[in-house]
């Protein structure tokens, strides 16, 4: 078997209207899924990261990736990975980059499954978990009131651990109050603080019992400093979302800059980094829970390897829904867990109808300009 085709395909499938509004909702209405095909008949499906530079991360797929894998067996994933990956060193180990290489990867192991007619997971050692348990990872809102609203919806549909992503004490103290006791919050801050400023702000939030806090330090490949946060509070410290490669996680887990590692299999270079990091992880005493706030195949290939990885704790989990499911048989949380796809492959192929009616335009991205 061959691959005859490589395509990077742009989407733009808005989030689904809800209460409360958030001003993130706009950027997680981006997509880019990556369609191999095969002399054989056979379409692999993978994801890459989307929500900034769209256009550019597909153009990557297709002028520099595209002729490393076409006419090669897509079952050979070790030796294609290795080849893109030496291929795109120059243009940096991470970002745009890594992020092309994931999505292709991702539809490299979709082959590999649909072609021995088996999930991918039984590719990665078999499966651990047939029901992970998952965290609802909310976005971010503008005011208290409004979290208070996200996290009660949250709790209607099942979840016993939510991930907020506010940067203020407020808002962390009305969820924890919504929420009760008996709930898991783990806070997500995206990076603004200082080293001072996040063990200052990080005391504040010792008392109401977080489960970990992410990535509170600018910039988020300051290790050293991420690992004075760690060393100063009792809350444990989560990175790794922003990395790319075993190396690249190495370097956190090296510093003693974090409890959890959250590598996103969309950046990270894609499944085979994954399994690399959760051996490392393991290794090194540190708990691996992947990030992972996709709707499509990002969001199976995690699952995947969560299902084959032994300790994960949980899944994160996006609780909206898109306006209409980018695949054909959507993955749904329910009771606070999900049901890993047993179908060939990822069990992720996209739905056609979706990928026609919700093209990324060019037009679309708003151009700015100096006035």
């Amino acid at each position: 078997m061959k691959i005859t085709g490589v395509e990077a395909i742009p989407l733009a499938v808005p989030l689904r209207e809800s209460t409360p509004p958030s001003p993130w909702a706009a950027a997680t209405a981006k997509q880019i899924l990556v369609r191999l095909t095969t002399d054989e008949g056979l379409t692999g499906w993978g994801e890459c990261f989307a929500y900034g530079a769209t256009l550019a991360v597909a153009s990557v797929v297709e002028e520099a990736l595209a002729p490393i894998v076409l006419g090669q067996d897509p079952t050979q994933v070790a030796e294609l990975v290795d080849r893109m990956h030496r291929a795109l060193m120059i243009w940096g180990r991470r970002g745009l980059a890594m992020m092309a290489v994931s999505g292709v990867e991702l539809a490299l192991w979709d082959l590999c499954g649909k072609t021995r007619g088996v999930p991918v997971y039984q590719l990665l050692g078999g499966r651990c978990a047939s029901r992970p348990r998952v965290y609802a990872s909310l976005l971010r809102y503008e005011t208290p009131a409004h979290l208070r609203q996200a996290v009660s919806a949250a709790l209607v549909l099942g979840y016993t651990a939510i991930k907020l992503h506010q940067i203020d004490v407020e808002s962390v103290a009305a969820a924890r109050e919504v929420a009760g006791d008996g709930i898991e919050l783990m806070l997500d801050t995206n990076c603004p603080w200082t080293v001072e400023e996040a063990i200052r702000i990080g005391r504040a939030l010792e008392r109401f019992d977080l489960r970990w806090l992410e990535e509170p330090v600018w910039p988020p490949e300051d290790y050293p400093g991420l690992a004075r946060v760690r060393a100063a509070l009792r809350i444990p410290l989560a990175s790794g979302e922003n990395e790319a490669t075993v190396v690249g996680i190495r370097a956190i887990i090296d510093a003693g800059a974090a409890d959890i590692v959250q590598p996103s299999v969309t950046k990270v270079g894609g499944i085979l980094e994954m399994k690399k990091i959760a051996t490392l992880a393991a290794a090194t005493g540190v708990t691996f829970v992947p990030h992972s706030y996709y709707y499509g195949p990002g969001l199976a290939a995690t699952l995947h390897v969560v299902a084959s990885t032994p300790g994960v704790p949980y899944l994160e989990f996006p609780p909206g829904e898109l306006a209409a499911s980018i695949l054909a048989e959507p993955i749904r949380a329910r009771g606070g867990a999900v049901t890993v796809p047993d179908r060939p492959g990822l069990g992720a192929d996209p739905d056609p109808e979706v990928i026609a009616r919700y093209p990324y335009r060019r037009e679309a991205a708003r151009p700015f300009y100096l006035t």
